[in-house]
């Protein structure tokens, strides 16, 4: 018996093998649209209403800007969800700085890591620094960096963030750990954390 989850994977791999990476995207968009959704509800979630983007907006962005990745549909599931995130990133940060918000001011709510599954830190920070600080972790531990973009920026599980980067559950937990403390750190916040 196949499954959504069985259907999009092999719809995704069929995008992918395609060399002109057309048809089946419009048969996926039904299947994944309600995930999407909902990574895009939980990503605005934490602008608390600074943000005029609407999770339809940011889900269509973001489809538009996967349907024309090279690689993007051709790894499966969970690497098209794990992209998502990465491009729900994009358009949030890419939207602040279109909308004049600057770092610590210009109206933009604060965003906290509490809001996210399994944060348990005080801090807050508004996008751009977030953005910021995951690049510069990016720079000296790259999959953490994704781990934080995955869980965070895309609202994926832990077993979801797994499969999308091809390491064990335990390993992304490890990886958490690490970036949310490092961030935390580098947002100015040191000293706020409870233990998990």
């Amino acid at each position: 018996m196949t499954t959504p989850d069985d259907r999009i994977t092999a719809l995704l791999l069929d995008t992918g093998a395609r060399p002109d990476g057309g048809a089946p995207l419009g048969e996926l968009l039904p299947l994944v649209y309600a995930e999407l959704h909902r990574m895009a509800q939980r990503r605005l979630r934490h602008e608390r209403g600074a943000v005029t983007l609407s999770p339809t907006e940011l889900v269509h962005e973001a489809y538009l800007r996967l349907a024309g990745a090279d690689g993007v549909t051709a790894r499966g599931r969970a690497y098209f969800f794990a992209a998502a995130a990465q491009a729900m990133r994009r358009i949030v940060v890419e939207y602040a700085r279109s909308r004049g918000r600057l770092k610590r001011g210009g109206g933009q709510a604060a965003l906290t890591l509490e809001d996210v599954e399994a944060v348990d830190q005080r801090g807050e920070a508004d996008v751009l620094d977030i953005d910021d600080a995951l690049d510069r972790l990016a720079a000296v531990a790259e999959r953490p960096a994704r781990v934080v973009e995955c869980r965070f920026f895309g609202g994926l599980t832990v077993e979801e963030t797994a499969l999308a980067l091809d390491i064990t559950p335990r390993t992304v937990n490890r990886d958490w750990a690490f970036a949310r403390a490092w961030l935390v750190d580098q947002l100015g916040h040191a000293g706020t954390a409870e233990p998990a």
